[in-house]
């Protein structure tokens, strides 16, 4: 444990947000290297701060004044680090905030970091990961409800018991309308998004110890479906006389040599089609979920589908690459699709994701770290999720392996009867 504590403080003019050539004046803290801001509710004018000495240039009655209170800040500050170091208190630099600000960070509750959460992500973070988030932090309030008989915890009552027993609470509990409680994996990912708001409470300093440190995540490997070869063949030949099925297969076709997800293709406009380098056409994009730029090199499949939707009313009417389609929609049509090309597996448009991993590249040899940068990944893990290498592709690579041994075999025989 830390028997000394570096402290010190500072005050700065923010002038990147001055307004009317007047910038606030903020109180630094740092303990530890770690450092919190506290708005002092005072302006100055720009040119009247001093940012080597911290302080107000001049002998004016306001200059005075404002240096008057900066010291009794300074003094005020000092003193209440002074008193945690003397009574042995555990000291960070948000514990001398809100002593300073007359707050208690024992008294931050679950509600509080859920608040703050939803706060810091209602502009970074995709809708979809949003609503995510929502459910998740639905489930932790009905646990409490319903099994605590709360409506909110104090986070300093946070350990491994609670999360142990939202854990079995999840395990045994049957959302609306479904037929079966919630599956392993489901909860993990519940569990998961708790931790990211709990870890937040742990890195802001609302509390001392993070509970979920003990706790490990288990998954089951769940077995993610693809179309093999001769199915996505079916599904490329196969002639649709419904405009809307033609439509639909188009777009799952284009995910199959490309890799992009739904909510990425249905933002695609020509703008996003660039001659790379190599003289050849390439989608650049931004990942709408991770906002990574991705660059695709557009195979022949995926061009011809482009070149039969430029100058379609669909498209010059919305403005983009292809025909938008909701994807509930999309994914309702897809069952007919299925059904049409003899196909008995749950086709879904993320399937053509998968099947862009699998089938249309890590089996025709490009190497998963390829695969990672086309599919947007930021860790080469998830791209193993994905990354399938079917019973042919392994056969093939046997009977290779069978060809080496064998010709080594042959040279070693010769060598031996040459001696």
């Amino acid at each position: 444990m830390r028997t000394k504590n570096t402290f010190s403080i500072s005050f700065w003019a923010d002038l990147k947000n001055a307004k009317n050539e007047k910038a606030l004046l903020y109180a630094r803290i740092t303990v530890n290297s770690k450092r919190v801001n506290i708005s002092l509710k005072r302006k100055v004018y720009i040119n009247d701060w001093d940012s080597k000495k911290s302080k107000v240039k001049g002998t004016s009655q306001q200059a005075r004044q404002t240096n008057l209170y900066l010291d009794q800040v300074h003094s005020r500050l000092f003193q209440i680090f002074q008193d945690f170091k003397f009574k042995g208190k555990f000291i960070t630099a948000q514990l001398v905030k809100a002593a300073y600000l007359g707050e208690s960070i024992s008294d931050k509750t679950l509600l509080n970091i859920f608040d703050y959460h939803r706060k810091k992500i209602e502009n970074t973070l995709a809708v979809g990961t949003i609503r995510n988030f929502e459910v998740s932090t639905g489930y932790v309030l009905r646990y409490l409800n319903e099994v605590i008989k709360t409506s909110d915890i104090y986070l300093k009552q946070l350990d491994y018991k609670f999360i142990s027993d939202f854990e079995t609470f999840l395990h045994n509990y049957y959302p609306k309308n479904h037929p079966k409680a919630l599956g392993h994996n489901t909860v993990m990912k519940h569990i998961q998004r708790l931790r990211k708001i709990i870890t937040l409470a742990y890195h802001i300093e609302w509390i001392d110890k993070d509970p979920f440190v003990r706790w490990k995540p288990t998954y089951e490997k769940r077995e993610r479906q693809f179309l093999t070869e001769n199915e996505l063949a079916n599904i490329e030949n196969y002639y649709f006389p419904i405009e809307r099925l033609d439509r639909v297969r188009d777009l799952f076709v284009f995910s199959c040599y490309t890799g992009i997800s739904y909510s990425d293709i249905i933002r695609l406009t020509p703008e996003n089609i660039v001659m790379d380098i190599d003289g050849h056409n390439w989608i650049y994009t931004k990942r709408k979920k991770t906002k990574t730029l991705v660059k695709i090199p557009i195979l022949e499949k995926a061009e011809y589908i482009i070149d039969k939707y430029c100058g379609h009313p669909i498209t010059q009417v919305s403005g983009t690459l292809l025909p938008v389609l909701t994807n509930e929609k999309l994914n309702l049509y897809l069952k007919e699709v299925a059904d049409a090309c003899g196909i008995s597996k749950n086709l879904t448009f993320h399937m053509a994701r998968h099947t862009f991993a699998t089938t249309v590249t890590l089996t025709n040899g490009v190497p998963i770290e390829t695969v990672s940068k086309l599919l947007g990944h930021t860790k080469i893990t998830t791209t193993q999720i994905y990354a399938r290498i079917i019973d042919r592709k392994i056969s093939e690579d046997m009977s290779s392996l069978k060809n080496v041994l064998k010709s080594k075999k042959i040279i070693t025989r010769k060598f031996n009867t040459k001696k």
